[in-house]
């Protein structure tokens, strides 16, 4: 459980740099609620503004409010020094002294790619993110975005569609943002986690992006930028990914669109070009979970014309892929059943698949 002197430190507004500067005049955390102010002053980073609102949020029981809600919502809280606490997100610069989650906390042991673009998505950008999303997903990563509208949505959604996603959030958990995604939070904290460095009942405010951009970075081995104008917070936290030493990976766009501008200069800059999932997991510095067991599996000789057609496509329709089977429709109908039981392939819309293995791969 998190510790009532980094909720203190919090709801101050403090850095982790500041508590650098704090945690050598203090045996622990906690003796900040109990210490004189004169004994305040003397470390030279509380000055006097800071002491009335710690005598403030004594008397007034901010912090035992906040742990009643806590608890009250089934909410995680880990603090910088937890063991639980991700350990990625902790060697970035600024760390956030304390992450509230929603979900389930072992979601940082997965590996985790992170999904961002424009909120003015088009309709091209919002299916590329799905289906990005929900590919990777399925290979077993857990899709990182910020809960916004357009390309934010398209990505938490492709990933519940088939693995799982974590939302953070530019405020707090009791105030999810933008409104008409509480139902989305509330499947992405059934299916991964919603997770927020500020306290419970924080606003929206515009100055909490950045930071909560920082974080969908920091967590992450890589980020994907779908679209992007020149000036958004996706190039924020692409720029922010760079300086965290994460890769960093952008769609191409039409040269005609503003929502292309920032993923073309992204490229120009040296991002790399996707084009397909092997362009991603071919710089990602690790192995993906699951693709092994996903193309390893003997496929018989009609399964395997069925999951090939699907594979070279990034979606096909399923009269297309019947006709171009030229299988009868019983022997059809029941091998795309088993290529999904199998898992090798899925209904990502009604009537439209897609595979869920690497297409360089072979299925013997």
């Amino acid at each position: 459980m998190v510790k009532k002197g980094f909720l203190l430190l919090n709801f101050l507004g403090f850095s982790f740099k500041k508590y650098e500067k704090i945690k050598g005049c203090f045996a622990d955390i906690d003796e900040i609620l109990t210490a004189a102010e004169g004994s305040l002053l003397a470390t030279r980073v509380f000055d006097d503004a800071d002491i009335k609102k710690i005598s403030f949020i004594k008397r007034d029981g901010s912090l035992d409010k906040e742990l009643e809600l806590i608890a009250a919502g089934s909410i995680d809280c880990l603090d910088v020094l937890d063991k639980d606490y991700p350990q990625l997100l902790r060697q970035i610069d600024n760390p956030p002294l304390v992450l509230y989650i929603k979900g389930d906390r072992q979601i940082f042991n997965q590996e985790i790619l992170a999904i961002v673009g424009s909120r003015l998505a088009t309709v091209y950008g919002i299916s590329v993110a799905e289906e990005f999303s929900s590919r990777l997903a399925s290979l077993g990563f857990v899709i990182a975005s910020g809960l916004a509208r357009g390309i934010d949505t398209a990505a938490h959604r492709g990933a519940l569609s088939s693995g799982r996603t974590a939302a953070i959030l530019g405020s707090g958990l009791l105030k999810i943002y933008p409104k008409e995604n509480e139902r989305l939070a509330e499947s992405v904290s059934h299916k991964g986690a919603v997770i927020s460095e500020f306290p419970l009942n924080t606003p929206p405010l515009k100055e909490n992006f950045p930071r909560r951009n920082r974080v969908v970075s920091g967590i992450s081995k890589g980020v994907l930028v779908v679209e992007a104008a020149i000036k958004s917070g996706a190039l924020i936290t692409a720029r922010l990914a760079l300086e965290q030493n994460r890769e960093v990976f952008a769609i191409p766009g039409n040269i005609d669109s503003f929502l292309s501008q920032g993923t073309n200069k992204l490229i120009k800059e040296g991002a790399c070009l996707v084009e397909s999932f092997e362009d991603i997991l071919g710089e990602l510095p690790f192995e993906v979970r699951k693709i092994a067991s996903a193309i390893s599996l003997e496929l018989k000789p009609e399964e395997k014309i069925v999951f090939d057609i699907v594979r070279r496509k990034p979606s096909a329709a399923l009269e297309e892929i019947a006709q171009e089977s030229q299988l009868s429709h019983s022997s059809f109908s029941r091998i795309v059943l088993d290529l999904q039981l199998k898992g090798l392939i899925r209904e990502f819309r009604p009537g439209i698949f897609m595979s869920t293995a690497i297409g360089k791969e072979k299925v013997s």
